[in-house]
């Protein structure tokens, strides 16, 4: 047994992808699958805000891909929206503000739902919560994950299709957040029944360390599979 650490990199059948929306651009992305077995759910990712530094590799992102499918059997479906680079490659088209971004979605849930893989749940990052709240209610998908929600782009009207959808919404929200704190965040989100939001203590924005990256890892696990209990800390 070795403790897992930020560069441990669990079994999975990983597969390079490229995902085409309906404007003709080519995305780039990673599809990582548990070994032997089909994911119990798959989590199709939203990267930060690409001209802040956001893609597919962003931490939280690259470690789920390298530790769910093996230890929460889960699949991890990452790329990099259109004008994104990060060494998997560059996607084609050029960044639009999260408009256009919404052919990206639609590309990446279409590219699962084609592959047979069940119980679809967006996960957004930052600017990623953004397309996730505003796009999520126009495909099948079991509900939404959002860390670090600024509700920037995204608005009280966005929101207000989610009440219609009826589909969860789940909101990580550092208590020292940049954007959006938690009160903030409880009251925002409070137009939408089925959305709860939770509250770390002592965590920023970005999740930076080890310590950060499990709970927000464990809280994952808690909403796909109830009563899981924590993830493992060594393999």
């Amino acid at each position: 047994m070795e403790e897992i650490r930020a560069s441990t990199e669990l079994p999975a059948k990983r597969e390079d992808i490229e995902l085409q929306t309906k404007d003709g651009q080519t995305l780039v992305g990673e599809l990582a699958l548990p070994v032997g077995i089909d994911p119990v759910a798959t989590l199709v990712t939203l990267h930060p805000l690409p001209t802040h530094g956001g893609f597919m590799d962003s931490h939280l992102y690259r470690k789920a891909a390298n530790r769910l499918p093996e230890l929460l059997g889960v699949g991890v479906l990452r790329f990099n929206t259109r004008g994104t680079e990060s060494p998997r490659g560059k996607s084609t088209g050029a960044f639009d503000g999260g408009v256009l971004e919404e052919l990206d979605v639609a590309a990446a849930v279409e590219f699962a739902s084609l592959r047979g893989l069940k119980n679809l749940w967006l996960m957004g990052w930052s600017f990623g919560t953004e397309l996730a709240i505003k796009y999520g209610p126009d495909h099948e998908i079991e509900g939404a994950i959002l860390l670090s929600p600024p509700l920037h782009r995204a608005t009280d009207q966005d929101l207000l299709r989610w009440v219609d959808f009826g589909r969860p919404l789940h909101a990580l929200v550092p208590e020292l957040d940049d954007y959006l704190q938690p009160a903030e965040a409880a009251e925002r989100f409070g137009i939408v029944p089925q959305a709860k939001v939770y509250a770390f203590d002592g965590e920023k924005h970005l999740w930076v360390g080890e310590n950060a990256t499990r709970r927000v890892l464990n809280k994952v696990a808690d909403i796909l599979l109830p009563g899981f209990g924590e993830l493992p800390t060594s393999y």
